[in-house]
């Protein structure tokens, strides 16, 4: 959706759930001498400054990076990225998928995104030259690359859900992409409201075989509809269903 901007929402708790766990997976593969890929969909601008005029209108980092970072143990990737982000952009940058890739990745790993905003596409190209960054739809993209060389990597399918039809069309794409990458660790998540939008994702992904993961919380403000996030991964790399339940410990 081009009217979508994450800046608003950088930080919240959504972001620390995916990001941990987006984190915890790419640093897993880079353990292994094997070089990999990584793959997004909807990558927006890469890096984002928590004191900017849209984080603070919304207040959604304060209720999530801000309130449980202390609480994350020594050594996790994603503290790892965040020193990362902050050497780079100051105290208040706030990484998104792509720069954790980039701070996890080795030279020897590839990155390629998607990012169908014009202006969100500049900004990660600015961020991340050398990168291969697609000003294209995130659903094309993923079905033309996969599967990758090389075959090893993961994928993360994060649309905003803007447009609701997404709700049923991401697991139909998960399994597509499951179909032409079997071997690949494909990592989609999707919001839960209070409205209860999702609830036609959850019943499709029921059946399939896959890490699913949820973490609840309150709105980050009055009135606001998100109330918790969800993962669903194929292919979960060993330790990783214990790395989410690590998470159920945040204080929210």
């Amino acid at each position: 959706m081009l009217s979508y901007q994450h800046a608003y929402h950088a930080g919240n708790m959504a972001d620390v759930h995916k990001h941990a766990l987006l984190a915890w997976v790419l640093d897993y593969l880079a353990q292994k001498p094997k070089p990999f890929v990584y793959i997004e969909t909807h990558a927006g601008r890469g890096l984002y400054d928590l004191a900017s005029p849209e984080a603070l209108k919304t207040g959604e980092a304060a209720a999530g990076i801000g309130r449980v970072e202390a609480h994350f143990t020594a050594g996790h990737p994603y503290l790892k990225a965040l020193k990362a982000a902050r050497l780079k952009g100051g105290p208040n940058a706030y990484p998104g998928s792509p720069f954790i890739a980039q701070a996890l990745l080795r030279p020897s790993d590839r990155i390629t995104l998607a990012e169908r905003h014009p202006a969100e596409a500049r900004a990660l190209r600015a961020a991340f030259p050398g990168v291969d960054v697609r000003e294209t739809d995130g659903v094309e993209m993923a079905l033309a690359v996969c599967p990758p060389t090389p075959r090893r990597g993961a994928l993360l399918i994060d649309p905003s859900y803007e447009i609701k039809d997404d709700f049923a069309a991401m697991p139909k794409l998960l399994a597509q992409l499951h179909r032409k990458w079997p071997v690949g660790v494909l990592m989609l998540w999707y919001p839960i409201l209070a409205s209860g939008a999702e609830k036609a994702l959850v019943r499709a992904i029921g059946g399939m075989e896959a890490m699913h993961h949820r973490l609840t919380f309150p709105p980050a403000r009055e009135g606001h509809g998100m109330i918790g996030s969800g993962m669903v991964v194929v292919n979960p790399p060993w330790g990783l269903e214990q790395a989410a339940a690590d998470l159920d410990r945040l204080p929210r």
